[in-house]
């Protein structure tokens, strides 16, 4: 049993919304965060899911082949997979420069960290 790519395209928007919430109604950098990489895993799974649209079609042209349009898909949640890890690596930083010097991780504090 295969999962239709539209049901994987409408978790996708259902998990990206999650994530722009709780970007807009927390103050907590760490919640934040965690919001971000919803958002861009939530962008990872919507390009799978594309990608294995493409697959379920035809190739346009004769020169032009199925499993390199997956491949692209599955390349572009690769890239936005590598951009979440450097992402958290320094929001981390941050907010670990942020917890030693107020000892609090409230984004509404961090124009503190000024020079």
């Amino acid at each position: 049993m295969t999962v239709p790519p539209e049901h994987a395209v409408v978790l996708s928007a259902i998990l990206f919304g999650i994530g722009v919430s709780g970007v807009l109604a927390r103050r907590n950098l760490l919640v934040m965060f965690m919001s971000v990489e919803l958002m861009l895993n939530a962008a990872g799974l919507a390009f799978v899911a594309f990608a294995r649209r493409h697959l379920a079609m035809p190739p346009a042209s004769a020169g032009r082949d199925v499993l390199g349009a997956v491949a692209e898909g599955h390349g572009a949640a690769f890239l936005g997979a590598a951009v979440a890890a450097a992402e958290a690596a320094v929001g981390l930083a941050i907010v670990l420069l942020l917890y030693r010097t107020r000892a609090d991780v409230d984004a509404d504090k961090a124009d503190l960290l000024r020079g």
